[in-house]
């Protein structure tokens, strides 16, 4: 990467930390992280947190938020084939403190095939190269910030720097504004609502729901999108884990 380059990613950094001071909801700090991420053509981004006998990435909750932007089919899939229980990524953030590649993990002897068969998936959705950043407390728990690129290859080692930098500083903030807000009242859902976010929770699609609840598919989605619309987010798995962290459903 050339000095020039260097220098021109060194001050979007500084925009990044100025436009993020100004910024009080976590949604809009993502939104800012996600904008900066795509100046490395990283279009998918994950956070999330787990406390130490945690085996699958669910929130903590009264800890920070959790948001991703990955695409909608493969939150589905990796959930209905219970990826959650065996990701590489979220074993490997358990023993490391800092940055790592995708690809080593992938190549490391200790992984699994069913584990590689995370990534490999993964790669047929659109995420075919990423870093993932474990970011540990002194308690035990952790959050991880995942970027990940449609591209196949490696991240440059500046690249891994200045991603990382942004992952710290967006967990602080987040986790800030957890603590200025622990008092907030969740959302209030309906029975409708409880119910088809609650299968959402369990890998089920609009499909399935609806053969359950004996309603429309069009029905499932309505409910699901006022979930989403309540919670602020923009996926039904994000809405799902949100209603697990406030204690309105179970996962």
């Amino acid at each position: 990467m050339r000095t020039v380059t260097k220098e021109a990613f060194a001050i979007k950094f500084g925009r990044f930390l100025d436009q993020a001071d100004g910024v009080s909801q976590p949604k809009k700090l993502f939104d800012l992280v996600c904008a900066f991420a795509l100046n490395f053509d990283c279009q998918w981004i994950a956070y999330g947190s787990l406390t130490s006998d945690q085996k699958c990435l669910k929130p903590v909750r009264r800890g920070p938020a959790v948001m991703l932007n990955y695409p909608d089919e493969w939150q589905q899939r990796y959930f209905e084939m219970g990826y959650d229980k065996l990701d590489p990524i979220i074993k490997t953030s358990r023993k490391r403190a800092g940055a790592f590649r995708w690809s080593e993990v992938y190549n490391d002897a200790s992984t699994t095939e069913d584990e590689r068969r995370v990534f490999d998936e993964a790669a047929t959705f659109g995420l075919r190269s990423g870093i993932s950043i474990p970011l540990h407390r002194p308690d035990g728990s952790f959050a991880v910030v995942s970027f990940a690129q449609v591209w196949g290859h490696e991240f440059q080692n500046i690249t891994i720097t200045y991603l990382e930098l942004v992952a710290l500083h967006f967990h602080l903030r987040v986790a800030e504004f957890a603590n200025s807000s622990g008092t907030e009242e969740p959302p209030s859902l309906s029975q409708r609502e409880k119910e088809c976010i609650s299968w959402v929770a369990r890998g089920k699609s609009s499909w399935e729901i609806g053969k359950i609840l004996e309603i429309s598919d069009n029905t499932v989605n309505f409910h699901i999108k006022n979930v989403m619309r309540k919670f602020d987010v923009s996926s039904r798995t994000a809405a799902a884990i949100k209603a697990a962290k406030v204690g309105i459903i179970e996962l």
